[in-house]
């Protein structure tokens, strides 16, 4: 089975809709069908944007901008979304960023340069990083952190909240 980082660019009205569906559900389902415009596949591209950033520039300031962006705010854990329709529970619960919080995640998104980290690439891979990837991690990578900023970017423009889960 294959894990994969997911997020869902959210309204709070939405989250409200959601939440009473599962409080007058009998099985606690809470409807959770985000528009998929507004949902992200992450694959593990950032999972592994971490670890090189962690071996790599352990002090660097991206490291908690990542992770938050990925693992939401744990003191804000969307406790009705814990159910199999939305996530397959072999992680935490899904979390949230409130619309502030989104707002915060996007502007340090944008201000993040992720090229000097990838000059470090030869060395990693020495060091056995991506050693499953075939051919150079770059495009991957790159493309995979856009996607991620695009999306906080938009989402804080719209003044939605993020939800992020591991399924």
């Amino acid at each position: 089975m294959a894990l994969t980082q997911q997020l869902a660019r959210v309204s709070l009205r939405y989250l409200e809709v959601c939440r009473e569906a599962a409080r007058i559900s009998p099985v606690g389902d809470p409807q959770w069908d985000p528009p998929a415009d507004d949902t992200l596949d992450l694959d593990w591209a950032i999972w592994e944007l971490l670890w090189f950033y962690r071996r790599m520039q352990p002090d660097a300031r991206q490291i908690p901008v990542l992770q938050r962006a990925i693992s939401g705010d744990s003191d804000s854990t969307v406790s009705f979304l814990n159910h199999s329709a939305v996530y397959d529970g072999f992680d935490a619960p899904p979390t949230l960023l409130t619309p502030a919080a989104v707002s915060q995640v996007a502007g340090e998104l944008a201000t993040m340069n992720i090229g000097p980290l990838l000059e470090t690439l030869p060395a990693y891979r020495e060091a056995g990083g991506f050693s499953r990837f075939i051919g150079d991690p770059r495009t991957y990578l790159v493309d995979h952190f856009t996607l991620l900023r695009r999306f906080y970017s938009a989402a804080s423009k719209r003044e939605m909240a993020v939800v992020t889960w591991v399924d």
